[in-house]
């Protein structure tokens, strides 16, 4: 059989821009040749639609857009993720559906019977689970249709199941022939070689093909990176869709096997946060950005991901050297706007923090400078790209990495302040070995920028190292806590002294008030801070 997968880019609540994509891409698949087209997982609303599933007006649209998008099909199926009601008075108002659409109906539809609940997933909130799932034969074909996390519970590929029912395994016991999957997977790392390696599997084990269609784009914190995937009944590779692109994937289930080499790690982490800013910028209506140039690695790479996805002509970035900016500093964030091409404007901040000191000389005076002069400079520098923002219409772009945002090391409506946190879920180390890829070939970001100490640069002779232990120890130490949820004697066991663990652990949890006020930030890794990590900021601490 001829499928085709519509990898396409939805944004969320733009049903008509939704709805003309589908038909585009629809028209196309079967001009291909296409017996059945496949369309991600609640494609028409665009995923996660969250809260506003609880909005009266946004779900009558929906409903209007399942009609329209009925009138679209002809001849050849379309199988489609949408939203329905749930009529039978039990249970949540709402379903996760797989429709089969034909001739302008709905010939059959299965609803999601997995509703993930961890992470950044909360569809128990909106939706009740399918409880069962028939077979739908076209061509004497017997089809099983399931819906993203449908597939993601076989119980020989994860050491632990997280739902008592396998929807999978439902569908075999009547005999499926072909096995699709609509879905919306956001990616982390390395989660692209995951889903390879859990599909094959469940075709091998089922000895079935099986057919992935996933969405792409970005939507807020989260990335959807495409790369829909076909397997023979052997579990083989037969096709995979483009990665963090559009693509219409024709898939031949009777065809050869691919030869499939995943780009590497740092080329697909670089596409996915240039996604992410471009999808972030635009669905939110705004075309240019504008960032700090300090003369650092975070900076200057945040600078270059918002050229590759916006282009050189929609950024600007501004140097706002202070007292304590090293001349090696300037000129290095000069170095880069140059090799970027993009436009960049010098803004000293002295004057302005002149101002203040006087102006707060009631509370400073006859105290040693310390921490309120240093979050000054950085506060200054935030009023001022707010100010550039709302006179220029520009989007602000922050640049702190994760190791800073897990312990506090950043200042709340300082270098916090802005719209977007590019890298905040990126830890230094991985700075690092990012900015080297891309200067793989040609030196884009400064080599001083990626040698010299990390600094702050607000007091004399500051380093990183003056608050934080080195990046190696901070960033082991965070993935365990944060991401692993491993505690102090875990810690300690592995070899780092107790003194520093309950240090940096404590910081990490004070911290906390600050980040609830930070900018949403791009997920990459399996635990980001943000709407996938919730806790309290009032608690109690060690």
């Amino acid at each position: 059989m001829i499928l085709a997968c519509l990898q396409l880019n939805s944004k969320v609540g733009d049903f008509q821009g939704n709805l003309e994509k589908l038909r585009s891409g629809y028209e196309r698949a079967v001009s291909k040749g296409a017996e059945l087209v496949l369309a991600p997982e609640l494609f028409l609303t665009g995923y996660p639609p969250r809260d506003l599933l609880g909005q009266k007006d946004f779900l009558l649209a929906s409903d209007q857009a399942n009609r329209d998008a009925a009138e679209i099909a002809g001849e050849v199926p379309l199988l489609l993720g949408l939203v329905r009601r749930n009529d039978s008075g039990q249970g949540k108002a709402l379903h996760n559906v797989a429709a089969v659409l034909h001739r302008r109906h709905c010939v059959h539809e299965v609803r999601k019977s997995l509703l993930p609940t961890y992470d950044v997933f909360d569809e128990y909130r909106y939706f009740e689970p399918g409880q069962d799932n028939k077979i739908w034969t076209w061509q004497g074909c017997r089809i099983g249709l399931s819906i993203c996390e449908d597939i993601w519970n076989d119980e020989d590929f994860w050491p632990e199941q997280l739902y008592r029912r396998d929807p999978v395994r439902e569908l075999m016991d009547q005999g499926c022939d072909l096995l699709l999957n609509l879905s919306a997977s956001p990616w982390h790392r390395g989660k692209e070689r995951v889903r390879e390696a859990m599909l094959a599997k469940v075709a091998l084990s089922e000895k079935v093909p099986v057919v992935q269609v996933n969405a792409v784009g970005g939507n807020d914190e989260l990335i959807f990176d495409g790369q829909s995937l076909a397997f023979n009944r052997a579990g083989a590779l037969l096709a995979c869709g483009r990665g963090f692109a559009e693509d219409l994937l024709m898939v031949d289930t009777e065809a050869g096997v691919l030869d499939k080499q995943w780009p590497a790690e740092m080329s697909q982490l670089f596409s996915a946060l240039s996604l992410g800013i471009r999808d972030y910028v635009g669905k939110c209506g705004f075309r240019q950005v504008v960032l700090g140039l300090s003369g650092g690695i975070d900076s200057a790479l945040t600078a270059v991901l918002a050229v590759d996805a916006l282009g050189p002509e929609n950024v600007l970035g501004v140097l706002m050297p202070s007292r304590y900016s090293s001349e090696g500093s300037i000129s290095d964030a000069e170095q880069l706007a140059r090799k970027l091409e993009i436009e960049y404007r010098t803004l000293p901040i002295e004057s302005a923090f002149q101002s203040m000191l006087q102006h707060l000389d009631p509370f400073l005076a006859g105290t040693p400078p310390g921490l309120t002069e240093e979050n000054l400079q950085s506060r200054i520098r935030g009023v001022t790209l707010m100010a550039i923002s709302n006179k220029t219409g520009r989007l602000v772009l922050t640049t702190g990495n994760k190791s800073e945002l897990a312990v506090g090391y950043c200042t709340l409506y300082g270098d916090m302040c802005g719209a977007l946190a590019v890298i905040n879920d990126l830890p230094k180390l991985t700075v690092y070995e990012l900015s080297r890829w891309i200067n793989r070939r040609d030196e884009i970001i400064p080599e001083h920028s990626i040698t010299k100490a990390p600094s702050a640069e607000l007091r004399e002779n500051q380093s990183d190292q003056d608050s934080l232990p080195p990046y190696e120890i901070l960033d082991a130490i965070v993935e365990a806590y944060v991401v692993r949820g491993e505690g102090v004697a875990d810690l300690v066991r592995a070899g780092y002294s107790e003194p520093l663990v309950r240090e940096i652990l404590r910081k990490v949890d004070l911290s906390e008030y600050k980040r609830r006020q930070a900018a949403p930030g791009l997920k990459v890794t399996s635990k980001a801070f943000g709407v996938g990590r919730r806790m309290p900021i009032a608690r109690a601490l060690e």
